[in-house]
């Protein structure tokens, strides 16, 4: 797209009163953008309240070219990995593009050509306990592995750490922001933020300078889950922004997906509210996968320690793994070991041990057997 058709996109969505609803109404009333903008000088009031717009915003639309976007475009042409992207624009994602209030404009820090690569969102609490950060690592790892681009807010706790498992995947992964394209939050993030904008993409609806505001993170949650084909909630409480975002994902027709826990984690209860409002409940990477692959125009890969593609998950070799993992494995036979059993054989913490198993099962090496216990796989 030209600066100039830039410009005009820029200057309507900067119109005090003309959000994302508004715009559509108009787009779909007089045409292409524009069009809107000429309306906006010469149209009368009747045609523009019957494009769905208020009188207060047809005031403001007459002050449309007035609107300062200077610093936008600034920041456009620092750099070839900044872009924005208007609803005309055919890199703007398609499912994204599909959804109510879709955002008029993108702000993309990275590749664009990832945005409409088949996606799953993962989100949850801010402050989870270990064991939801290796969930979070250890499924975004394997999913971004299997093809899948792996989508989330950049925020503390479960954002970071799967945006962080699909990096060290080697997959892309998409980080939605709640500030500027051109602020990094939280600022301890910032290190990881290079890492996506490398590997991936950082995308943002508000304008260059937007400072973190509490009433922002809500409202960018529809578009983490307007990106993907469904969502996966780690861990979170009864009262969670992760909890927004699967409201989204249903009002969206996408899947919804969660981690069940402990009955008293209070950071579980939130998954488990929502698979008994109908979310799948979700023990291994392979159930997502499963559930999906069927809404997807391409073959997912399959992880394979070789980087070969192969119709069935492949397992690590038992030499690359690090001293703990042997530990845990020889202290396992072909019958079923209780993870109590293994602390004691092994030395290890219980969560050590927990965390271990769940790498070792996400790439074929053992198998639960019921009642707490697991079995090597041959």
């Amino acid at each position: 797209m030209d600066e100039q058709h830039i410009e005009a996109w820029l200057s309507l969505c900067k119109v005090s009163g003309i959000g994302p609803k508004a715009i559509q109404n108009l787009l779909k009333h007089f045409g292409s953008i524009n069009d809107v903008l000429s309306a906006a000088k010469g149209a009368s009031n009747d045609e523009l309240l019957m494009a769905g717009i208020n009188n207060r915003c047809i005031n403001n639309l007459r002050k449309v070219s007035s609107e300062p976007i200077q610093a936008d475009l600034d920041w456009l042409n620092q750099s070839d990995q900044h872009h924005i992207l208007s609803l005309d624009d055919p890199r703007y994602p398609h499912l994204l593009k599909k959804t109510q209030a879709a955002p008029p404009i993108l702000f993309v820090n990275g590749n664009t050509d990832i945005l409409n690569d088949p996606q799953l969102a993962m989100v949850g609490s801010r402050n989870p306990t270990q064991n939801g950060r290796d969930l979070a690592y250890q499924f975004a790892k394997h999913l971004g592995a299997s093809g899948l681009c792996i989508s989330s807010g950049l925020a503390l706790g479960i954002d970071g750490f799967s945006h962080k498992g699909a990096l060290d995947a080697d997959a892309p992964t998409i980080a939605v922001i709640a500030t500027g394209a051109d602020r990094v939050y939280p600022a301890r993030h910032r290190q990881l933020a290079h890492r996506i904008v490398e590997q991936g993409a950082i995308v943002s609806e508000f304008f260059i300078g937007t400072e973190p505001r509490a009433q922002n993170f809500p409202r960018r949650n529809r578009i983490i889950s307007g990106l993907s084909f469904g969502v996966l909630v780690v861990e979170a409480a009864i009262k969670s922004g992760s909890l927004i975002t699967a409201r989204h994902a249903l009002e969206q027709d996408r899947e919804v997906f969660a981690i069940p826990g402990s009955i008293h984690n209070p950071l579980a209860r939130g998954c488990h509210r929502l698979i008994r409002q109908g979310a799948k409940l979700v023990e291994t990477a392979e159930h997502i996968l499963e559930e999906i692959a069927v809404n997807l125009e391409f073959r997912l890969r399959q992880p394979d320690i070789a980087g070969q593609e192969n119709s069935t998950p492949a397992p690590l070799e038992v030499d690359k793994l690090d001293a703990d993992y042997q530990n845990v494995l020889d202290a396992m036979g072909f019958d079923p070991v209780s993870v109590d059993h293994l602390i004691i054989q092994t030395g290890l913490t219980a969560e050590e041990v927990s965390s271990i198993l769940l790498m070792l099962e996400l790439q074929g090496q053992l198998t639960p057997s019921g009642g707490g216990s697991y079995t090597k796989c041959v």
